[in-house]
């Protein structure tokens, strides 16, 4: 597996890194969180050896990275590095080479993932010519070609239609489901609640918050007590604990704690129970509490 141990950096008076740890398992799909500046870019960066941190450890599969353990990891960076003006297969299978591919394997890689990425139209196009998300597409490509021990991807969400979204996210299952460790930074919450296994949440260079996701919804956010009542009787709710408000003419209770099977009780006598249960709180929900 892929770990950070303690990584800080700083840049003058920056403290951009203030011990920062995670953990990536293999075949794990983890989901990188944090504002803007928050730290995100600076840990990939760091683990691809593009930078250097002050301190702290890196490791692969229990040995530290090096140069070599790095050239088998594929990094698809925010700024897109892509030759605006090579043809797209061009493109992919030169990357490929320079990743050590041979001729054929390189042509091969290309073909196949050309094809899966939905971009056999616009093969022999140049990039410039190509819109966001099929710049992104081949980004991605350029990533994969290789078939990476590691996959590192820094925002690769940003600006894509639901369409091109769905294409990357399914290339990234089919990598995680092959055993690779998948890392994505993204500010869309949506996705890695429902993409990723884990999650780590960043803030002015600290970790606040990670671990499989299930877990720190449990551990990091108030669980609540749904309670969805069609033709309430009016005041049904008074004395229980919770909020009350309406949706569609029903009425909607949101609790953290009391009794439940009181509070039960009282939506039975006040009219058609449409939806009781406890609901986890959402990423985008414990995010805003962890930054707070």
């Amino acid at each position: 597996m892929l770990e950070a141990q303690a990584l800080h950096k700083r840049y003058g008076d920056t403290e951009a890194l203030r011990g920062v740890s995670l953990t990536v398992r293999p075949g794990e799909m983890f989901g990188f969180v944090g504002a803007n500046g928050a730290g995100k870019t600076t840990t990939m960066r760091i683990v691809m050896g593009v930078l250097e941190a002050d301190s702290g450890e890196l490791s692969w599969q229990g040995q530290p990275l090096t140069y070599e353990t790095r050239r088998g990891f594929g990094y698809m960076p925010e700024e897109r590095g892509l030759y605006q003006k090579m043809k797209v297969a061009e493109q992919v299978d030169y990357f490929g080479r320079l990743h050590g591919m041979s001729r054929p394997a390189a042509k091969s890689a290309t073909d196949e993932l050309v094809e899966r990425l939905g971009l056999t139209e616009r093969r022999d196009d140049t990039v410039d010519s190509l819109s966001l998300g099929n710049q992104q597409r081949v980004q991605l490509a350029v990533a994969l070609v290789h078939r990476p021990t590691v996959l590192i991807l820094d925002e690769p969400f940003s600006g894509l239609d639901p369409i091109a979204v769905d294409a990357l996210a399914e290339a990234l299952a089919e990598r995680c489901a092959a055993g690779v460790p998948v890392i994505f930074s993204s500010h869309q919450l949506e996705l890695v609640d429902r993409l990723c296994d884990s999650v780590g949440i960043i803030s002015a260079g600290r970790m606040v918050a990670g671990g499989p996701v299930e877990e720190v919804r449990a551990r990091e956010g108030r669980r609540l007590l749904k309670v969805v009542v069609r033709d309430a009787t009016p005041g049904w709710a008074d004395g229980l604990p919770g909020e009350v408000s309406t949706e569609n003419g029903r009425h909607v209770l949101l609790a953290p704690d009391g009794d439940d099977q009181a509070i039960l009780r009282a939506a039975v006598q006040a009219g058609t129970v449409e939806h009781f249960g406890w609901q986890q709180p959402t990423l985008t929900e414990i995010f805003r509490e962890a930054v707070a």
